[in-house]
């Protein structure tokens, strides 16, 4: 599989599909692991890092469920391919930096992926689309019980699995999931509900995750700690503040069609004829419009549209993915310029 084959395909989170899919775009589990008696990534040197990788590579390749997968070594690739890897959400914007001694390993159905030499020497991740976290958990549970039966984890009974970073030691696992929440929004309830979120211990970021703003009315929440609980708890605490919050959106939704039924459509069309007209369009201008649209579109307002498409096209008018459909670089007024042409060929 090669960086092409992926843009020729859809990614699993995006299919729109899985419970409360109209609210929870996906749910991640990602689990970090160091290796034991070799120094963190930050603190290895050339030589150090290059056996890490090899080590690792070799050890997630064998296991059940990465046997065909593909890996990366991210030097070999353009930076046009590592940033359309962190679009895809298949690795983070901290991965594509720095690359030397950084590797990739992705599934055929691009569920699961594995940084190599991140911030710690194994960071595995599992997306589905919906709120499945549990699923998520039982699939990244299977693999990385693999993997210890391959690799010497760096663990201590006092501490758990020892990570580069302290919030990450104990069970090394964070739990996140990406909302879409544009009725809590569009009522002015959003900082209240996201301050409440926050004060019972749940991070609040943006759609690329840590250092991102929220845009489009998409905001992904992760679990602060992941010390001095169990796995199973992480994960039942997680779902249940999302569920509230889940109940909250429903909720201002249904509000919306009954009391504010008028400047939601109006709001929605704006938006519907905007990206059917717009011949030049900003990525930040299209997330805005586009998180409109899929509100429409799971309210009935807009019906020659599913949630797949528009949630697909949140991706492909990133700049990494319009330069791999155009097959060449483009300068910022060249992707606002195809971005608006590939909305209206998808929007009419």
């Amino acid at each position: 599989m090669t960086i092409d084959d992926l843009m020729k395909q859809d990614s699993e989170w995006l299919k729109g599909t899985g419970p409360n899919a109209d609210i929870v775009m996906s749910s991640r589990m990602r689990l970090a692991r160091n290796l034991d008696k070799a120094p963190f990534s930050n603190r290895s040197d050339s030589r150090q890092l290059e056996a890490v990788l090899n080590e690792v590579r070799d050890a997630a390749l064998s296991t059940n469920f990465l046997r065909g997968a593909t890996f990366f070594r991210l030097k070999d690739l353009s930076e046009v391919d590592r940033l359309f890897l962190v679009e895809r959400h298949l690795m983070s914007p901290e991965h594509a930096k720095n690359t030397d001694y950084k590797g990739l390993i992705v599934d055929p159905k691009e569920i699961v992926s594995v940084m190599i030499n991140e911030e710690d020497h194994l960071r595995i991740q599992v997306l589905q689309s919906g709120l499945n976290l549990k699923e998520c958990w039982r699939i990244i549970d299977s693999i990385d019980t693999d993997l210890s039966k391959r690799l010497p984890y760096a663990y201590s009974a006092k501490w758990g699995y020892l990570t580069a970073c302290p919030t990450n030691a104990g069970t090394g696992l964070r739990g996140s999931v990406m909302l879409h929440l544009p009725a809590l929004v569009f009522v002015g309830q959003i900082n209240k509900i996201l301050q409440a979120i926050a004060k019972l211990g749940l991070n609040i970021r943006g759609f690329y995750g840590e250092g991102t703003e929220a845009t489009g009315n998409i905001f992904q929440v992760s679990n602060q700690a992941s010390m001095g609980m169990t796995e199973n708890d992480i994960v039942d605490s997680i779902d249940r503040i999302i569920n509230q919050a889940v109940r909250r959106e429903e909720a201002m939704r249904e509000s919306l069609v009954a009391k504010n039924k008028e400047a939601l459509i109006d709001r929605v069309s704006r938006a519907y004829g905007t990206l059917r007209s717009a011949h030049i369009i900003s990525s930040n201008e299209t997330i805005t419009l586009l998180s409109a649209i899929r509100l429409g579109v799971d309210l009935g307002v807009i019906k020659n549209l599913d949630r797949r498409m528009v949630n697909e096209l949140f991706i492909q008018t990133q700049p990494a993915h319009l330069q791999k459909l155009e097959g060449k670089p483009l300068n910022s007024n060249e992707r606002d310029v195809k971005r608006a042409s590939l909305i209206r060929k998808n929007i009419k």
